[in-house]
């Protein structure tokens, strides 16, 4: 399954049962690369569904992903023309461990462990805004965000 999808628009074309079988290929997939590469195994293990679902629902890379934790983004990488290259994640010349925006249209923000995916989003939706667009904003909040609005509830 995991051969036939070059781009989110594949994604679009599967049943729910080819997305189970692919959910299982890829994480084949990142295990096999991750015990290689080195890299964020769980957290990435964590999000296959949530990520082949936002890349069946969305229309990337016109609508904007903001990933909060950018090293869960291996499986973005594999659904979006990089699967060929996951063998390289994290290596010299190879792809990167977080989303790059020289690397692919399809990132739409260079972040790290930053927990700015919801201000980063704002802004974005700010600017389609002004400019007449319409296209969607999609922030993916990771751990740390969360843990960070937590702190700040509890300071009120």
């Amino acid at each position: 399954m995991l051969e036939k999808i070059n781009s989110p628009k594949d994604l679009k074309k599967l049943n729910i049962d080819d997305k189970k079988k692919l959910a299982k290929e890829i994480r084949e997939l990142l295990i096999t690369t991750v015990s290689n590469t080195g890299g964020h195994l769980a957290s990435n293990l964590g999000v296959v569904e949530l990520t082949i679902a936002i890349h069946s629902i969305f229309n990337t890379p016109e609508d904007k992903i903001i990933w909060d934790v950018g090293h869960q983004t291996y499986v973005h990488k594999i659904l979006t023309g990089r699967r060929d290259k996951i063998n390289t994640l994290r290596e010299m010349d190879g792809i990167a461990g977080f989303p790059k925006t020289s690397e692919s249209i399809y990132d739409s923000f260079d972040t790290g462990h930053s927990s700015t995916s919801i201000s980063v989003a704002l802004g974005m939706a700010r600017a389609r805004d002004i400019n007449g667009q319409d296209n969607k904003i999609i922030a993916v909040i990771g751990d740390r965000c969360i843990n960070w609005w937590n702190g700040i509830r509890s300071i009120k």
